[in-house]
C-alpha cells in the first residue's frame, strides 16, 4: 500500500485522529518523506534525533538509513503506535517526553553519543516551531545539521539573510548558528487532515565558527529580541517600549551611533548590528541589567 493509504490503515486500526492541540498533520507524500531523507543526508554512521515521529512515517525511512533513531514523542497515543510499529527494530530508542523539557547533554551522555555523528530531523508542529529551534540553537546541541519541515513563512525569515524583508529576531539567532538552506515547498494536500497553510523543508547546517566574533552573545541577542519585540515601531520605540533604557538615553546612543531613529529594523545588516553592539552593550548595560526577553516569530 502507498502512504495515504497505510496512514489511513493506522488511524482506523488505532482510533486515532489529528491532535490539534499539538498541532497533528500527517505527511501522505512519499517524495516528500524521499526529499527530506536525501536533505538530511543520514548515512549509517549517523545518530538522528527525531523531534515528534507521530505515526512514524519518516521514523520508517530513517531507521533505513542511520545508525541509531533517537524519536521523542509527547502524544502517548502515538507512543503505542510507534512502539508496535518498531518493536523489531534493535537501532530505535523511543522517549515519551516534551523536547522542550529534554537535557539533551544528558541524553547524550547517557546514550554514549559521540557528537559529530548527530543530526535532527522534525516535522515540526507549527505552533511551537520556534521554541524548539531556539533552544537546539542557545543550548547549543552539538548535532551537524537540523532538516525540519515547518510553516512556509516561518521557514522564510530563519532562512532569510539579515536586512532582507523577512527579517526577524530569530533570523539573526540562526544565521549566527548555521547556514541555512530551502529544499523545498510542502503543499498542504501533503497532508490529513489538511494545514490551512503551505509547509517547506529547510536545512540548517550548524556552523563551526559564527560569521562574526562576539565577547557576549547572550546580551548582543537580548537586544536583537528586544528591538524586534514591537515590530512596526520604529528602533527607539521598540528598544524603549521593552524597557532596557530610557528614550532620551537611547537617542543619545543612536546619535552617537550615527544610526537614524526611525531606522526599522530589518534594514540592518548582521555584521552592521555587531559592529554597533559593542557600544550598544556598554552603553545599555551601564548601571543596570537588561531584561531577558522570549523570541518570538515576528
Amino acid at each position: 500500500m502507498d502512504l495515504e493509504e497505510e496512514t489511513k490503515f493506522l488511524i482506523k486500526k488505532y482510533n486515532i485522529s489529528a491532535n490539534k492541540n499539538l498541532g497533528q498533520n500527517f505527511l501522505i507524500d512519499e517524495q516528500v518523506v524521499e526529499n527530506i531523507i536525501e536533505a538530511a543526508k543520514i548515512s549509517e554512521e549517523d545518530i538522528v534525533i527525531e523531534i515528534g515521529p507521530g505515526l512514524g512515517t519518516l521514523t520508517n525511512k530513517l531507521l533505513e538509513k542511520a545508525k541509531k533513531v533517537i524519536a521523542v514523542e509527547l502524544d502517548n497515543k502515538m507512543i503505542n503506535i510507534l512502539k508496535d510499529r518498531f518493536l523489531l527494530y534493535n537501532n530505535f530508542i523511543l522517549l515519551n517526553e516534551d523536547v522542550l523539557k529534554i537535557d539533551f547533554d544528558k541524553l547524550i551522555k547517557d546514550q554514549n553519543i559521540e557528537k559529530d555523528t548527530i543530526k535532527i530531523v522534525a516535522n515540526l508542529p507549527y505552533y511551537i516551531t520556534t521554541p524548539i529551534i531556539m533552544k537546539l540553537l542557545e543550548e547549543k546541541v552539538p548535532a551537524k545539521s537540523i532538516t525540519v519541515m515547518i510553516q512556509k513563512e516561518v521557514a522564510d525569515r530563519l532562512t532569510a539573510i539579515p536586512g532582507e524583508k523577512e527579517t526577524g529576531a530569530i533570523t539573526y539567532c540562526v544565521y549566527y548558528y548555521c547556514e541555512s538552506e530551502k529544499v523545498m515547498i510542502v503543499p498542504s494536500t501533503s497532508f490529513i487532515p489538511e494545514p490551512q497553510v503551505s509547509s517547506e523543508v529547510i536545512t540548517l547546517n550548524i556552523r563551526k565558527n559564527p560569521p562574526v566574533n562576539l565577547k557576549d552573545e547572550k546580551k548582543f541577542f537580548q537586544i536583537i529580541k528586544a528591538s524586534f519585540m514591537q515590530r512596526r515601531k520604529t528602533l527607539i520605540n521598540g528598544l524603549a517600549n521593552s524597557g532596557i533604557a530610557s528614550k532620551e538615553k537611547i537617542k543619545e546612543l543612536l546619535n552617537s551611533l550615527r544610526i537614524i531613529r526611525k531606522h526599522k529594523r530589518r534594514k540592518f545588516k548582521h555584521r552592521a548590528i555587531c559592529r554597533n553592539c559593542k557600544q550598544t552593550i556598554k552603553y545599555l548595560t551601564r548601571g543596570q541589567l537588561i531584561k531577558s526577553q522570549p523570541f518570538s516569530d515576528k
